[in-house]
């Protein structure tokens, strides 16, 4: 059983699409055990309650400095003895002592399809107004690995999405989760789950 830590920012949109896609069976053989959030007020940790998941607030906010709360971070997420860590839209930086501690077993979704629209300042609709500027026919989102750079590890899945005449970035950011983020994120999740998308391996340190 694969025991997943769901990290976000905000509303949840994509991690309760992962609870759905569990209560569903869409994904098997993994559980949520915890879902922990850098905002005491994002509606992420109801919907986590409602599934009987521990649901935890670690704020940098509440911390002198962004070590002791990196550590904090570090030590609540040891506690659940987590198998994969998923960032579902979680707008804080991953520092490098995390992702060295659970090398290849952090994985992020991000609302474009990779190397389009990511790096440094790409985020939420930031992703969306820049593909449209852009002038782009087709957008999507990928699930990719984590590693010390920004939206740079190595790609796991990717759903492509039509842009349409007339989309707002509030429209096209909709689209995308629909009709990809909310299916490819749990995919990602039971294909590592079940052994038919293979992680590298992890570093021997």
């Amino acid at each position: 059983m694969l025991r997943i830590g769901v990290l976000v920012s905000g509303g949840g949109t994509n991690l309760q699409a992962i609870l759905d896609a569990i209560d569903s069976g869409a994904i098997t053989n993994a559980q949520v055990e915890t879902v922990i959030s850098n905002n005491p007020g994002a509606y992420a940790l109801e919907r986590a309650r409602k599934h009987g998941i521990d649901a935890l607030c670690v704020s940098p906010k509440t911390f002198e400095t962004r070590d002791l709360f990196y550590q904090a971070l570090m030590e609540k997420l040891e506690e659940y003895r987590l198998d994969l860590i998923v960032l579902a839209g979680y707008l804080v930086t991953i520092p490098p002592a995390m992702i060295r501690r659970y090398r290849n077993r952090i994985i992020n979704i991000h609302p474009s399809l990779i190397p389009s629209f990511c790096g440094v300042g790409y985020y939420g609709l930031k992703v969306h107004e820049a593909a449209l500027k852009r002038g782009v026919k087709v957008t999507g989102a990928t699930v990719h690995i984590v590693d010390e750079g920004v939206d740079s590890g190595p790609i796991l899945l990717q759903k492509a999405v039509e842009v349409l005449p007339g989309d707002t970035p509030e429209i096209l950011q909709r689209r995308v989760m629909e009709q990809a983020e909310w299916k490819i994120l749990p995919q990602a999740i039971d294909g590592i789950a079940n052994h038919r998308i293979q992680m590298p391996e992890e570093e021997q340190t």
